[in-house]
């Protein structure tokens, strides 16, 4: 639909999972709402929802408040109440493919393994829409779900702050200029070569790439 677009964050719901690197998601979407003087709260779709307007768009914000894996329902729920179409959707997830504090969109694909986008595209019967990876890295021991499920020494937080309003800025170019201008201005990463830094940039490619996975959390 002209006019509206839904800016999607995933995470965990609950005082205990505030702040790990899994709640990502939400963390964006709080940011971007504090962007454009807006409030998460209201309770609808299973989730919590904000609105705002950013230029002549009409912009929702969500988090869906039902377990990462299924997140799926809120966003079909909420989708399909405004009559929004899958490519007016952008979702925010964690990811330990990518190193933390890096971020990457993309156009659409499958899950590469996300339990949270596995559900959305299930659910909405299509995996065209938009999607924002928030890198925060893997643990070098340990249990991937411990990881995501665990909270960031200072160091890490650091690159995840800085990601966090990367995210921010990625998301209000994409309202504003579209996919193709906020991919080619935000996808780029710093690479290390010869003990240099280089420029270098991430191009949306057919979707094979890995994502994270993210676990239910036990009850």
């Amino acid at each position: 639909m002209a006019g509206i677009k839904m800016i999607i964050g995933l995470g965990n719901p609950g005082k205990a999972y505030e702040g790990t690197r899994h709640n990502i998601g939400f963390d964006v979407v709080d940011a971007v709402a504090a962007r454009l003087d807006a409030t998460v709260r209201q309770k609808k779709f299973n989730s919590l929802l904000g609105e705002a307007r950013w230029q002549d768009l009409r912009v929702l914000l969500l988090k869906p408040q039902q377990f990462m894996n299924l997140s799926g329902q809120a966003v079909a729920t909420a989708a399909g109440f405004y009559k929004m179409d899958a490519a007016d959707l952008m979702v925010v997830a964690d990811d330990m493919a990518l190193p933390a504090g890096q971020i990457r969109m993309r156009p659409g694909g499958g899950s590469g393994g996300h339990n949270g986008l596995r559900d959305i595209i299930g659910r909405l019967g299509s995996d065209q829409f938009a999607r924002l990876r928030v890198g925060i890295g893997s643990p070098e021991f340990g249990d991937a779900a411990d990881f995501v499920l665990s909270r960031p020494n200072a160091a890490q937080q650091a690159a995840l702050d800085a990601a966090k309003k990367k995210a921010q800025e990625a998301l209000l170019c994409w309202l504003t200029d579209g996919l193709d201008t906020a991919m080619n201005r935000y996808n780029a990463k710093e690479a290390v070569s010869n003990g240099r830094k280089a420029i270098t940039e991430n191009k949306p490619n057919n979707g094979s790439d890995p994502e994270s996975e993210p676990t239910k959390p036990s009850m």
